[in-house]
Parts: structure tokens; C-alpha cells; sequence
């Protein structure tokens, strides 16, 4: 690997570690600005990504619609309170894409304490990115969090 590529994959380190810092942080308001403007997110089960299905339970497709998803949370949703903590593995790169995108892949625990309750592993699985620079840094054109569960909480309110 250059050190041009351990430099980006140092940074992809530092913006998934951001990500996952804002939603166990919940600080769900910064989530939109970690994609561009038309970026993608979706909650895939692996078994629909290994049939090649597009199918997911989340799907977000634009700034809009993740500033919506964090509106519903905020004001029309009604859950018990909750706190994840997202354990991390090491972004490893995939390939690079002819529109100057970069393709990531690294692997993720969640877990989640409800309130006054027990601490479970919610999800685990792995994220494939596709990140660009924008504006001096970088941002998400596509986010895919692809679970390995095979039943989905239907807790399921924040992204993963």
C-alpha cells in the first residue's frame, strides 16, 4: 500500500469512527452531513446481498431523506430510550471506481442498553462504502450496512 493510500485509509478510519461516535453519541443531527447531497444508506440483511437482492429494511436515499429519518426519531416516533455502542473493525479497501469514489469494507458490533434494562449485541455485520472528497473531506456516496442477523428487532429506529 502507498503512503497515499494509507493516508486515505487512515482518514476512512477517522470518518467511521466519527459516524459511529455521532450515533452512539446521539448525536443524530450531524448523521445527514456524513453523506453528500444524493448519497445513499440502506440496512441490507446478508443474505439479500449474497442473492445480489436490493432489498433492505432501511433505505435512505438523498440528504432529505436522512434529515427525515432524524426528524421521525426526533418527533413522531415512540421508543424506549436506548444507547448503542459500535465496536469498529479496520476499513479494508476494496477498489477504486472511475468517478474517483473509493470502496470500503469494515466490519461492525452494536450493541444496545435499554434504559433501566440489559446490554445485547443488536447487530453485527459489515458496512461497504463508498466514499468521495468533498469540500476537503470526506463523505459517504453510499453507505450499505449489511446485518448478519436473521431476525431484525423491531426497535429498529436508529441507523446501525
Amino acid at each position: 500500500m502507498s503512503e497515499d493510500r494509507q493516508a486515505l485509509r487512515s482518514r476512512v478510519e477517522a470518518l467511521q469512527e466519527d459516524y459511529a461516535q455521532c450515533l452512539d453519541g446521539d448525536e443524530m443531527e450531524r448523521w445527514p452531513d456524513f453523506f453528500v447531497e444524493k448519497g445513499v444508506y440502506r440496512i441490507v440483511p446478508r443474505e439479500n446481498d449474497d442473492l445480489g437482492l436490493p432489498i433492505a429494511i432501511m433505505a435512505c436515499d438523498g440528504r432529505g431523506m436522512l434529515q427525515d429519518r432524524v426528524f421521525s426519531m426526533r418527533h413522531a416516533n415512540i421508543y424506549a430510550r436506548h444507547f448503542y455502542r459500535h465496536l469498529l473493525g479496520r476499513p479494508r479497501w476494496l477498489d477504486d471506481a472511475a468517478d474517483g469514489s473509493v470502496r470500503f469494507q469494515t466490519n461492525y458490533a452494536v450493541f444496545r442498553t435499554v434504559e433501566h434494562g440489559d446490554t445485547t449485541v443488536y447487530s453485527t455485520g459489515r458496512y461497504v462504502d463508498r466514499v468521495v472528497e468533498e469540500d476537503g473531506a470526506l463523505r459517504f456516496a453510499e453507505k450499505l450496512a449489511i446485518y448478519d442477523n436473521t431476525w431484525v428487532d423491531t426497535l429498529l429506529v436508529t441507523p446501525i
